[in-house]
Formats: structure tokens, sequence, C-alpha cells
């Protein structure tokens, strides 16, 4: 009796829109995924209550945006991925400038309005030709915002270049990006990611970087690959390390906007020096075909459960997104009922994904219908979840 009492307390509590710990969150785990769902669907309606003048409960973005990777050459060796090369591979490449161009007038002929810029982790592409990439398009496309470059890049750009990653952001910055994207979190549990990349930044690295980006004034997202090698507890964790990041960047954020009315700027001039925060969180599941790594994957149940307990811990995130692009148009619809605020992007280009098997694909028409059926108002967004339409 005193248990159901205790579980009773919680669903209220959850209910009601209160912060729940690691403890707690696994008993939420455990429950039928239709009252987990429901729970879910409740917190983002409070998520979104005071979003977009009062109507965020009935609105439901997308972003039209590229994903663009500049090279498969990596020298990490993730077990998860199928979409990295050796130098020596036939099929190895690096962009061009004519190839990057083409790309983004692609984009824009399509209503897009940002690059989301990784790759492999290239060793041998020095820091200028970075530099040269980034300003080439800031000056040829300056109504794109550069999206670009996951906190495990930035970590080998530290090596590779030997600087700081501090000073990498701030160059990187100054030629051109704008905002970073949450690429390389898999799982923030040193265990798991000795298991599946051990080659790659461990946990405190990985956000150190956005620790770094966000007191820079750049916003960014987190992500979450699961179904592979990890515990739920190990799921759970990471999303206290997302959490956690958030309250510090979230707090830092306050406290600058208190004794500055008018945030100074970066050296660019165009992006505030008024602290940066996780702007979204993205969940998906591993996707195993043409991998090295050996694992048990899981289905559209466990990815709708994962994301329905990512909505509930992670209070202090504002959106979460469902991943259509390893779920399908269906379960991606289904997710907005499990918490989900976000259909992310349309994915004119995906690379990585495809090469591990998965290739579902959407258009606008696809993510606006899908918007509708479920009785919400579809908007296009940008990078920063500013309405456009």
């Amino acid at each position: 009796m005193i248990c159901e009492t205790s579980v009773d307390e919680l669903l209220e509590r959850v209910w009601n829109g209160e912060r729940i710990n690691q403890t707690e969150a696994l008993r939420l785990y455990r429950l039928p995924l239709e009252e987990l769902g429901a729970l879910a669907d409740r917190r983002r309606q409070l998520a979104k209550n005071d979003s977009y003048d009062g109507r965020g409960n009935d609105i439901v973005t997308y972003i039209v945006d590229r994903n663009v990777n500049y090279t498969n050459v990596c020298n990490v060796y993730c077990k998860f991925c199928a979409f990295y090369r050796t130098e020596k591979d036939d099929d190895a490449y690096v962009i061009t400038l004519d190839e990057m161009d083409r790309k983004i007038e692609e984009t824009l002929a399509l209503g897009g309005t940002q690059i989301l810029m990784q790759g492999g982790h290239h060793p041998k592409l020095t820091k200028q030709w970075y530099l040269d990439l980034l300003s080439h398009i800031k000056a040829r496309f300056p109504q794109v915002n550069i999206h670009g470059f996951s906190p495990s890049e930035f970590i080998a750009f530290q090596e590779f270049f030997n600087e700081p990653v501090e000073q990498i952001i701030r160059d990187f910055v100054r030629a051109g990006l704008g905002s970073i994207p949450g690429g390389g979190g898999e799982i923030l549990v040193d265990r798991v990611r000795k298991k599946i990349s051990p080659l790659k930044a461990m946990s405190a690295d990985w956000m150190g970087v956005m620790d770094t980006a966000h007191r820079l004034g750049l916003a960014s997202t987190a992500t979450m690959m699961f179904g592979h090698v990890e515990t739920v507890e190990e799921r759970i964790e990471h999303l206290e390390v997302v959490r956690a990041q958030q309250d510090v960047s979230l707090q830092r954020r306050t406290a600058v906007a208190a004794v500055s009315n008018t945030p100074e700027k970066m050296e660019t001039g165009a992006t505030p020096v008024l602290p940066g925060c996780f702007t979204a969180f993205i969940a998906w599941t591993f996707q195993a075909e043409h991998t090295k790594l050996k694992a048990p994957t899981v289905g559209a149940h466990e990815y709708l459960r994962m994301q329905a307990l990512s909505r509930i811990y992670l209070d202090n995130v504002p959106n979460i997104q469902s991943s259509w692009v390893t779920q399908g148009q269906e379960i991606g619809q289904i997710a907005l009922k499990y918490g989900a605020n976000d259909l992310g992007s349309i994915m004119i280009e995906e690379n990585v994904v495809s090469q591990a098997g998965t290739t579902f694909r959407m258009g606008v028409a696809d993510m606006q219908r899908l918007i509708m059926e479920l009785g919400y108002e579809p908007w296009q967004r940008d990078n920063w979840y500013r309405l456009l339409n």
C-alpha cells in the first residue's frame, strides 16, 4: 500500500511539472507506455504554454535544412558507424567549395535556412581549411546559418591544431559558425563510450565543449543514441548530465542578463555574449546494419518510451525533437503525442544513418500533413526556434 501511494504521489508531481531524480525516472520508465506518454504530453503542454504568444500548445515546428558531411575520413573508427572511411579507401572524400555551393543553392531553392555541417575526424585537414570553408559559405550565403561541428570534432581539432577548444570556437565563429549540433553524444557515460567509441571524446570532454560554447553565446543541441550496449540506468545518467549542464548554462544566462539589458557582441558582431544553452534534445535508436557493433537493437516502443522520459526528465530543455529519420513517418508522428513538439528537419540530404540501412525521406508537405492530422499548426522555424512562416 505504501508503494502504491508513493507511485501516486510521484505521478501527481510529474503531472504538476515538478523535477524528478534518477531513481524516480527509473520508476517512471517501468510504467505502461500509454501512461508514460500521457505524462510526457502533459509536460510538453506545460513547457510550451507560454511560447509563441501563448499558442505553443497548438504549434509543432520543423526546419528546412541540409545535412552536409564535409568528409567521411575519420580516425576514431566508432563501432556503431557505417559512414566513416580511411584515407586509403576508394570512396573517401573531402568536399570541394563548388560542391558545397551546389548543395547550399539547392537548399535555398527549397526554402532552407541552415546547413548542418559535420564530418569525420580527418587528421590531415588544417585549421585554415576550416576557416576558409566557413568564410566562403558566410560570404556567399550570409542568410544561411552554419550549424556545425560536434563536440567530438572540436576535441579532435584541439589535438590536430594544438590549440585550446575555446580559441578554436572563437576563430570559427569569427569565420561564420553560428551554432553547434549535439552529434557524438551517444551515451554520456564513459563505460559505454569506451566500448563503442574508445578513441572518441569521453563524457567530460564532450560536455566541456558545450559549456565553452554556451559561455561564448552559442546555442547548441543535445542528443542521445541508445539501444546498444548501455543499460536503462545509463540512459537516465545521460539525461542527468544534460540537465545538469543546462542548469549551469541557464544560471549563467540569467546572471548576465540581470546586469546588462543590451549584451555586448563577440568579435564578429554577430553572436551575442549573452550565454547560450541547449535549445533542444534529440534521441534516436542505434541503427545496426553495416556496422561493426554487435548489439541488440530496440524498436519503436522503446524509442517512444525514452523520448517520453526525456521530456519529463529534461525539465529545463524547451524543445524535444522527434526522430522520424530513424523511426519513419508514422512513429515520428506518434512521437508528437509522447513529448515532442518538433519534427526536426526535412533532411534534404542525410548520409550517416542511411549508411546503416535506414533511408526514410520526407518533404515539407509531408511534415505539414503529419502535424495537421493531429490537430496542430505546422510552422517552419529557424535554429533558435523562431517562427518563419
